[in-house]
């Protein structure tokens, strides 16, 4: 019987008809603030700007090795995985329908549009992607199609094994440790299987965002759960159940081992990576990289490899990313003034700003008021030890404020 890893290894080897290697390259940005040698596995840089053509290239050659006649593919996402199958359908001369949210952002859309050709078909269903999947599986049986799962599925999972096998070949070595994200399971339980068989000396350290921890889920209660709510800003990895094949293969890990990494510390990542070395990562894309600061103390000195697993951000994004990012930073802050209504009162706050502090955002919140008004407030800083001293000098007046910069509710609404 062939072991996981020499499936891996010649799924592999077939990937080379269709696109070389993905680069590995160490960083020496992250490597000088971390005292390591960090490597990036750029994923971002495959075809598709993400690792999901290698999962759908090799269950489609899977399915067609054993089923010439299968012309008929189907499948549902909103987003690189429709881009993957596009691509694979092109690459193998045969049909595929995806389906995707009519919430779908139109560069996602022209994407697959592009990737595919005249290959595929798009379809525009659901609000919301329950909605697609139904409509997709419901398609798919009716038509007689075989439905390509974006990560529940062995083939698949085989498929994204090859993310680890170029990784160790290019390094020529064992790394002391790689950094995984996890959404669905597919590129992590891929990475386990083929490592624990070849490198079983590489520790692996899995990050999910906070808004879809669905492998911390499932670790704790033994089995895959379904989370109640998801946070769909790390569109690529914010999935609410983990795979049942994939937790198969990642039953075990250390819950001590799988990281956690808010939306807003992403952004903050995100924009760094793009500033200061030129990357463009999407969300999900940063998650290895954005954990670097927790595993400090562990990785100093050691060879680390974070696998960057996607690129595809729309740059339409990008005020929301700077946004948040500066939020979490504590470079931008919203408030709600209680401002006296008298004359001058609104030089008296003016006059208490820093030479650094600038208004973002001003706004009456009660223009009827008859002795005091409310009024949302944004500041700008360069420096968040700023904001301690304008509310000392807002204190020491007498104004009355509160800060709502981290109030969901009230910064869902005003902000």
């Amino acid at each position: 019987m062939t072991s996981f890893a020499d499936a891996a290894l010649a799924a592999t080897a077939r990937m080379r008809a269709v696109f070389p290697p993905t680069p590995c390259a160490r960083n020496d940005f992250l490597s000088e603030k971390f005292g390591a040698e960090i490597w990036l596995k750029r994923e971002d840089l495959s075809p598709v700007r993400s690792y999901k053509i290698r999962g759908a290239f090799n269950a489609m050659r899977k399915v067609r090795a054993a089923d010439p006649d299968q012309v008929q593919f189907v499948c549902a996402s909103a987003g690189n995985h429709a881009q993957g199958v596009a691509y694979a359908c092109r690459h193998f001369g045969v049909r595929g329908t995806i389906f995707m949210p009519i919430t779908t952002p139109q560069q996602k859309i022209h994407k697959t549009r592009t990737f595919g050709g005249d290959a595929i078909e798009v379809r525009l269903t659901g609000d919301y992607f329950d909605e697609t999947l139904a409509a997709a599986q419901g398609y798919c049986a009716e038509v007689g199609g075989h439905f390509l799962a974006p990560f529940d599925d062995d083939d698949v999972i085989e498929g994204q094994a090859s993310v680890s096998v170029e990784l160790l070949d290019q390094l020529g070595r064992a790394p002391d440790m790689v950094i995984l994200p996890v959404g669905g399971g597919g590129l992590s339980a891929g990475a386990r299987r083929y490592l624990s068989e070849v490198a079983p000396e590489v520790a692996l350290r899995l990050v999910e965002p906070e808004g879809g921890a669905s492998l911390t889920a499932a670790l704790r209660a033994g089995a895959p759960e379904t989370l109640a709510r998801v946070d769909n800003f790390v569109d690529g990895a914010s999935v609410a159940r983990i795979g049942a094949r994939t937790f198969a293969a990642l039953v075990g890990t250390d819950p001590h081992h799988v990281l956690v990494a808010p939306e807003d510390r992403i952004c903050v990542t995100l924009l760094e990576m793009l500033n200061i070395e030129g990357i463009v990562l999407e969300p999900a894309g940063a998650l290895a990289v954005d954990v670097l600061p927790a595993l400090a103390g562990e990785i100093a000195g050691k060879t680390v490899v974070c696998v960057t697993s996607g690129g595809n951000f729309d740059f339409e994004r990008l005020p929301e990313v700077k946004e948040r990012a500066q939020r979490y930073s504590g470079l931008k802050k919203y408030f709600i003034l209680r401002l006296p209504q008298r004359p001058g009162a609104l030089r008296d706050f003016l006059e208490m700003l820093g030479p650094k502090d600038d208004i973002a955002r001003f706004e009456y919140l009660k223009k009827s008021a008859r002795n005091f008004g409310s009024v949302l407030i944004g500041i700008e800083t360069d420096d968040a030890s700023n904001f301690q001293h304008l509310f000392g000098r807002l204190d020491a007046r007498g104004f009355v404020y509160q800060d709502i910069t981290h109030n969901p509710t009230l910064a869902e609404f005003l902000v």
